[in-house]
């Protein structure tokens, strides 16, 4: 395939570009304009450049370009920078306080919940979208998403992820300073991200600094006595404000849309909210007790994977594999590859929530919905706590079916969307 072909494919069809990379073998090369790329699908090796954070490798293309929008953040960042902000932000993702936010999660799903009516038609994406929006606002912010908010950002978030196939384009760093119809709809997009993040500052400002929210923590935070910039708390409030909602409404979507499609299941997970909530909404207590439900979850975002690509780009030689990979060269490690292959997962198409009950990950470094090593999201614990708790409060009362015949086609961008959402018909269970 030439240079030229493959950047067509990975603009075109980046899931189906690298699984015929991997058909190739663990370690294959993809000759894309001006970039060197290699595909690993084997998880010694992928745990190995994921684990190696700064040693020899640094972010790649892709949050290289992210930083157009989210500027310095710990998403974006390397080096020294990225070290002394995880440090910082480290402790606001403490277990014990992300717990304290799960009465709001519960709150937030039940709004979004008791507004529905039986036979409904909606789009379960965009109601996942504003209602892990709304729960971003919530405890990170501590302010309400108002819709006209809710709506703007939606759009603005379809519009950036639109143009993320630009990425690899060897005219990118020439086409993006350019007066195109894509960048003044980027410009307008980022704009509107940062009317709503310094918005949301000023007015965490405006009521004090002494809340427990992650705004308030940011705004208040120390490093040997040198606090955060403005420019640096809007670029890793606005990084916080759209990853904090975009994975976990992704994972729920596929979520809905996997037990949409499979009764059996969808039936099992009712019968254990039933038996363990006995119809009374669930508190963060209850996660534990709801085995099944996490099974569900992680065994969605084992066929979905929110971060289905993770690319680093080597900064010296290296040996991985038997094979040379040079500086400069582009390393995609892929999560969707990885929980895809039959070696590590039988039946891997197959969504199987059992499979978590009998012990799942049979080889090390085969679950990688979060990335791994020393840059896996620092929102883990979050998003898994929210996911588990809308889940359960929101198939407490409905179940969503799905028409067989409506085409949900994939959307690989940065996080893994369905390119039009998700129609579903909201039918009220019985219990």
């Amino acid at each position: 395939m030439s240079s030229v072909a493959a950047l067509r494919a990975l603009r075109r069809d980046p899931i189906g570009l690298f699984e015929r990379a991997a058909s190739f073998g663990d370690i294959s090369y993809v000759r894309l304009p001006g970039v060197a790329l290699y595909v690993l699908n084997d998880p010694d090796l992928v745990h190995r450049v994921l684990a190696a954070g700064d040693r020899g490798f640094r972010k790649g293309p892709t949050m290289d370009a992210a930083t157009l929008l989210l500027g310095q953040s710990l998403l974006t960042s390397n080096g020294e920078y990225h070290k002394r902000h995880r440090r910082l932000m480290q402790p606001i993702f403490h277990r014990e306080r992300i717990t304290a936010y799960g009465s709001t999660m519960v709150e937030l799903a039940v709004r979004t919940r008791d507004r529905r009516h039986d036979g409904q038609r909606l789009d379960i994406h965009a109601e996942m979208a504003a209602l892990t929006l709304a729960i971003v606002g919530r405890t990170l912010f501590a302010s309400d998403i108002e819709a006209a908010e809710s709506c703007d950002v939606a759009v603005a978030m379809r519009e950036v992820l639109a143009q993320y196939d630009r990425v690899f384009s060897p005219f990118l760093r020439l086409s993006q300073h350019l007066p195109l119809p894509t960048n003044r709809r980027f410009e307008a997009a980022k704009a509107s991200f940062d009317r709503t993040i310094r918005t949301l500052i000023a007015r965490r400002r405006e009521a004090g600094l002494d809340g427990d929210d992650v705004l308030s923590l940011l705004l208040r935070t120390r490093d040997d006595g040198a606090g955060l910039t403005d420019d640096q708390i809007r670029d890793e409030a606005l990084t916080l404000f759209l990853a904090g909602h975009e994975t976990t409404a992704n994972a729920l979507t596929w979520t809905w849309y996997l037990l949409g499609r499979q009764p059996e299941v969808e039936r099992r997970l009712h019968a254990e909210l039933d038996q363990v909530l006995g119809g009374r909404e669930p508190e963060v207590g209850d996660v534990g007790a709801l085995t099944y439900t996490g099974a569900v979850v992680a065994e969605s975002m084992r066929l979905y994977p929110p971060a289905w690509a993770i690319g680093r780009r080597a900064t010296e030689d290296h040996e991985l594999g038997g094979y040379r990979i040079p500086s400069r060269a582009v390393v995609v490690v892929s999560p969707w590859l990885v929980h895809h292959d039959e070696r590590w997962w039988p039946n891997a198409s197959a969504f199987r929530p059992e499979r978590w009950e009998d012990g799942a990950d049979p080889h090390r470094h085969t679950y990688l919905p979060f990335g791994a090593g020393p840059r896996m999201c620092i929102g883990e614990d979050f998003a898994r706590l929210e996911a588990v708790l809308l889940l359960a409060t929101i198939a407490r009362r409905w179940r969503f079916e799905i028409d067989p015949t409506d085409a949900v086609e994939l959307q690989p961008v940065i996080t893994l969307r369905p390119r039009t959402g998700v129609n579903v018909t909201a039918v009220v269970r019985d219990r």
